[in-house]
């Protein structure tokens, strides 16, 4: 399926820029006339992707987060957050609640955030190459609006 509309941003993978991606993500998706509960439930699983990619995908250096957001007819909004970081070595595992490579302070859930505020969540991921992230969202339908 072909998207009726699309952009593409690219960053650092500095904290401060997670809030950019955020707000990206909300004006992005405004088109599609979202409750706020919707963009709340986008901007946290953007917030938790792009949270990966600083603390996880380069620990120690920084690197570039590419956000694509893509609009389809049937009001499926997709949100693909890629990096060339450090890979995740088992996805499986990965997605597991609670598991975090990140040491102490890290809780370990961004995947279990991710899959509970959108609709579905794909990881592929390679050692030494990176990470690719694609989240969808169907976003209601509002009448008279």
């Amino acid at each position: 399926m072909k998207p009726i509309n699309e952009a593409k941003v690219t960053f650092l993978s500095r904290s401060s820029n997670e809030g950019f991606a955020r707000t990206v993500a909300a004006c992005f998706a405004a088109q599609l006339d979202p409750t706020l509960d919707e963009v709340n439930d986008i901007k946290t699983a953007v917030s938790e992707a792009v949270t990966n990619c600083i603390v996880h995908a380069y620990p120690d250096k920084l690197g570039m987060v590419t956000m694509r957001l893509r609009l389809f007819e049937d009001n499926m909004l997709e949100i693909v957050i890629k990096d060339s970081g450090v890979g995740i070595s088992d996805v499986e595992k990965a997605r597991k609640p609670l598991y975090t490579t990140g040491g102490a302070d890290r809780a370990g859930m961004g995947f279990t955030i991710m899959e509970s505020f959108m609709d579905a969540l794909k990881v592929r991921s390679a050692q030494g190459k990176g990470t690719t992230v694609t989240m969808r969202r169907r976003v209601s339908r509002r009448l008279g609006g």
